[in-house]
């Protein structure tokens, strides 16, 4: 909750804080360039990313091989030129990191990793409960025995109409 907090309110106060000091150094006419100028290479940057994106999937794709990175790398690329639209130095820095290809090449590893580990353990969290062998915490802390499949017999009479 709070990381919104930040997101929504202290960041974009921070931005206008460097923003007005930037302007007090440089002038306002030239803040006001430079904002400009970050906005049309964001917008410049999404379209050639969606451009570039789309061709290299479908490069992987005639190849047989799933496009993973060339997706995260699109959407990355994506993310940068979303925050150089923005107006503001800080997001502009964001967004300039973002197009370094070292500095997606690391987020897209990361975001790999975070996707990898997160698919293991919804995985063995649905085997669990597939096989009935999830562990439940008692009240006090203490773990209870594994739950065990409920079997339910009856007896049932097929009626055609």
């Amino acid at each position: 909750m709070r990381i919104f907090f930040l997101l929504f309110l202290v960041f974009p106060l921070l931005e206008l804080f460097v923003l007005i000091r930037v302007g007090a150094s440089i002038g306002a006419s030239a803040t006001l360039l430079l904002v400009l100028a970050s906005g049309v290479l964001g917008v410049f940057c999404i379209r050639i990313a969606g451009f570039t994106t789309a061709l290299k999937v479908r490069q992987r794709m005639a190849a047989g091989e799933v496009p993973n990175t060339e997706m995260l790398n699109g959407f990355l690329l994506v993310i940068a030129g979303g925050l150089l639209i923005l107006p503001g130095f800080i997001s502009d820095a964001i967004g300039l990191l973002l197009m370094l290809p070292i500095t997606r090449s690391i987020m897209i590893k990361r975001i790999a990793l975070h996707m990898t580990q997160s698919a293991a353990q919804a995985r063995q969290y649905q085997s669990q409960q597939y096989y009935g062998q999830s562990r439940t915490h008692s009240e006090q802390g203490e773990r209870s025995q594994p739950r065990q499949a409920q079997i339910i017999e009856g007896e049932f009479e097929r009626e055609d109409p």
